[in-house]
């Protein structure tokens, strides 16, 4: 059955593999992304393959338009089933470096956003007795990370947030777990390589598999925690990591 699947952070990267995987196994998906072209873009190249699909330009920490773009999600495509939250942002700064803005910056994306999502997107699977949420954290807050303690922080935030919500949601059948990546080969990736900050590939050859994830390594985990196959998992944090956390 075709369900409607919401995606953040869905313009690149982790939310675009995971828009997708859904689109390719008969979703109705709405991409949502701060970068609203970016995300019209993928949302034409799902329609054209002939899957109904949305974008919709949302910043994530703006709770009042997260609010805003889930009621056109239901208005157009219908009651929301299933919903990703790959919506963040990084940064590397030393602790002593750390600003109250940034801080508040991290925290209101990574952490409130998703929060946020989730909050809009519950009244719909609660009425129908049939949810599946998926965050996405990070294995830095697993491990820790020099350099980001505010993102690890946030990340942080989000694992504790899908275990209570897990716990609080079970009995409505709503199953709520989280995939933790370490290194995914993202624009986002990019973006911090060509700053100087990380080297993708030096980080890839310490991978115990020999390899940097991709969005569709992350998007088939979270294909099936949203299938009626996963039904039985929820409150889990799933590493999709080439064993680089154990």
């Amino acid at each position: 059955m075709s369900r409607v699947a919401v995606v953040t952070g869905a313009a690149s990267g982790i939310g675009l593999g995971v828009a997708r995987r859904f689109a390719a196994d008969g979703d109705r998906v709405a991409l949502l992304d701060r970068h609203g072209e970016a995300a019209e873009q993928a949302a034409n190249e799902l329609r054209e393959q002939r899957v109904t699909a949305i974008a919709l330009e949302v910043d994530v920490a703006d709770w009042l338009a997260v609010s805003d773009a889930f009621d056109r999600v239901r208005a157009e495509l219908g009651p929301i089933g299933v919903l990703v939250t790959s919506a963040g942002i990084e940064s590397f700064d030393a602790a002593l470096d750390i600003t109250p803005e940034k801080w508040a910056s991290i925290l209101a994306v990574n952490l409130t956003g998703t929060f946020a999502c989730i909050q809009a997107a519950l009244p719909d699977m609660i009425d129908a007795g049939w949810g599946r949420i998926v965050t996405i954290s990070s294995s830095s807050a697993q491990s820790g990370a020099p350099h980001m303690a505010h993102y690890a922080a946030s990340k942080g935030g989000v694992i504790g947030l899908t275990k209570a919500l897990a716990r609080e949601l079970a009995g409505v059948g709503v199953t709520v777990n989280s995939v933790p990546p370490t290194l995914v080969d993202t624009p986002m990736a990019r973006d911090a390589e060509a700053r100087g900050l990380v080297s993708v590939d030096a980080m890839a050859a310490m991978v115990p598999l020999g390899r940097a994830g991709t969005p569709a390594d992350i998007a088939a985990a979270c294909a099936f925690l949203c299938s009626e196959e996963g039904g039985y998992i929820t409150g889990q944090l799933i590493g999709v990591n080439g064993g680089m956390y154990i």
